[in-house]
């Protein structure tokens, strides 16, 4: 990414001076504002004194001292007048602002460049680092290798003289000496005006030794280290974003400022943004390189993935996009949010998940359908955990976001045809899906039914293939609708080999915020020929009244007792024992959760080794 664009921040405040830190860096505890500070902030700044730069330009008569979290928890959340900082990694921290005047509250991301401009020492540094790179015998292959040469190559380019110490007379005396200088010290004296051989300003305000070595500051260093990694390696002015696990989508809709949307205090606008649609452009067009799929006037429209896994969609000029260009990106997080994860943010409950465990475990073919946004791969990603740990899984994705806990995990990813490929070099999820059927699957997961593949899918459930996958669909009318329509064109009679719709939206509270709730998980029975309808029965639905779900379909599900009961082969007279199961299975992540088996990895663990120990055998 270029470190040369034209990129605006602008604070929402006026700066002003608290103190003088200049006499401070060595001894914080001098710094008035430093003790004002509470403990976890001391910390943060012992480690990132850049923090307490920006504080100390902060109005705290007007705003007062921010709150400091580790982590966003409910108190953060209940904060009524916004003023917070928060660490998205080791070198930023996020200042939340309220802004009394708009919807959206200010989103001020504290870089250690943010406040030490080093535009100027850019050029010559970049300079002397292509003749050291051409020297290197090997080149680095992993971004932590590329980090690490950087780091260490820009440690030799830069002299840091610490503040108040003189430069070491001796690299003053480095200077290669000219013929005179040498004729000067034979004869012992001194023809001309001595000359101060301390350091020397060129034209670029650049201070060099005479080895050429360039001064700069600690701070310095630390803001040019940081912008030439951020800058060269990572994903420029969008790494504080990108390193925020809170975020969950981020916008340019062209010039002007970057929005965010955040999963704790939703819409969001950045101080970072664009005054001008040509460095937007040229922003786009590098970030297009950078994860090799260029955009041009031609092919002005790129979906992809970033190196971390999010999605992002970028839409190229002013000729299609009359702001500018404009991005979006869709944050994946490293580690998936689990089954716990869910049923704690209240999108569904302890029985809602049991009777999913039970019915995925005996290979239901299951549909997470909702709206955008609306956090069905979410969903489809945290019942993973539910699947048999020993089994072969098979995701297909045109854009990968699934990440399954399973060993003997196959992940295929569709290949747009590259521009001078040729013919032939296109493989869709059609194909992959095809070729998924000859790999003997325990599972198939889809990241997404749109098209052809649907055809192929429900062929798969034919074959006894569970199959599951994320659709677009408010309601299983719609679902249904979709499915039997154009492209997809499932006939009627095959779509009851789906087993289980789950209904998924995006709601609002009467406190104002969005929610991700389960709306309804619902079981399809049949299609009736002589009406031409389809039956299916309700298992859970959300109340909005109490925000709690109902177990509706207690005793009146017919995957439980006509499927799982007769796989399992419990007589007709004790298949009402089946929902005691659902039960048991409710109670065992229950204790799971209240044991802190919360993340992804640790809750499918547990899973697997509850399942080895016998736990979950069903006494018939």
């Amino acid at each position: 990414m270029s470190s040369g664009l034209s990129i605006a921040a602008k604070l929402p405040f006026k700066t002003e001076v608290n103190e003088d830190l200049s006499g401070c860096y060595a001894d914080l505890e001098s710094s008035a504002l430093y003790r004002m500070l509470p403990s976890n902030a001391r910390e943060y700044v012992k480690h990132s004194p850049h923090l307490l730069e920006y504080l100390n330009i902060f109005p705290v008569n007007q705003y007062g001292i921010p709150l400091f979290f580790s982590e966003l928890n409910n108190d953060a959340k209940k904060a009524k007048n916004l003023n917070l900082i928060y660490p998205a990694d080791g070198d930023t921290f996020i200042h939340l602002l309220e802004d009394p005047d708009d919807v959206r509250n200010y989103y001020i991301p504290i870089e250690p460049s943010f406040l030490h401009s080093v535009a100027y020492l850019l050029p010559p540094v970049e300079a002397r680092l292509i003749d050291l790179l051409d020297a290197l015998e090997t080149d680095p292959v992993t971004e932590e290798e590329r980090i690490a040469v950087l780091k260490k190559l820009i440690r030799e380019i830069v002299y840091i003289k610490e503040p108040g110490k003189e430069i070491d007379p001796e690299l003053l005396g480095t200077q290669k000496k000219s013929v005179k200088d040498k004729i000067v010290k034979f004869l012992n004296t001194d023809f001309s005006a001595k000359k101060k051989l301390d350091t020397s300003e060129v034209d670029d305000g650049v201070i060099r030794l005479p080895d050429g070595r360039i001064v700069v500051s600690p701070q310095e260093h630390r803001a040019l280290e940081y912008m030439m990694i951020r800058d060269k390696i990572e994903m420029g002015i969008l790494k504080p974003f990108l390193s925020d696990p809170y975020i969950e989508d981020i916008s340019c809709d062209g010039v002007g400022p970057i929005f965010i949307e955040h999963k704790a205090f939703r819409g969001l606008k950045s101080v970072i943004g664009f005054t001008d649609s040509e460095p937007l452009d040229q922003f786009v067009i590098k970030m297009a390189e950078r994860i090799k799929k260029p955009i041009t006037y031609r092919n002005p429209v790129v979906d992809a993935t970033l190196p971390d896994g999010s999605r992002i969609n970028i839409v190229y000029g002013s000729d299609i996009s009359r702001h500018g260009s404009n991005f979006t990106i869709r944050k994946v997080n490293e580690e998936p949010l689990s089954i716990l994860h869910l049923i704690n943010s209240k999108t569904c409950d302890f029985m809602l998940a049991g009777y999913l465990w039970i019915c995925l475990e005996f290979g239901m073919s299951l549909f997470v359908s909702g709206e955008t946004a609306s956090g069905k791969t979410t969903t489809l990603n945290a019942i993973t955990t539910f699947l048999p740990p020993e089994n072969k899984i098979v995701t297909i994705e045109d854009t990968p976001e699934l990440t399954v806990p399973h060993r003997n995990w196959t992940r295929e990813v569709a290949k747009a045809k590259g521009k001078g490929e040729g013919e032939g070099s296109d493989v869709t999820m059609f194909d992959l899906l095809k070729a998924a059927l000859r790999q003997r699957p325990n599972q198939i997961l889809v990241g997404e039914i749109r098209g052809v593949e649907g055809s192929v899918a429900f062929s798969a459930m034919q074959t006894g293939h569970p199959v599951m996958s994320t659709f677009h669909a408010a309601s299983v009318e719609k679902l249904i609708q979709r499915l039997c329509g154009d492209p997809i064109l499932i006939p009627k009679t095959h779509v009851d080999n789906l087993n289980i719709v789950i209904i998924q939206s995006a709601v609002r509270r009467p406190g104002g915020g969005t929610v991700r709730r389960m709306l309804s998980v619902n079981e399809l029975v049949g299609y009736d020929p002589q009406t031409q309808g389809f039956s299916f029965v309700e298992m859970f639905h959300w109340d909005p009244v109490t925000d709690e779900h109902v177990f509706c379909g207690r005793g009146s599900s017919y995957l439980l007792e006509n499927k799982i009961a007769t796989l399992l082969g419990i007589p007709e007279s004790k298949r009402s024992e089946i929902y005691f199961e659902v039960e048991k299975r409710a109670k065992i992540l229950q204790r799971l959760n209240d044991a802190g088996y919360l993340r992804f990895w640790d809750l499918f663990h547990m899973i697997s080794k509850i399942k080895k120990q016998g736990l979950l055998k069903i006494e018939v």
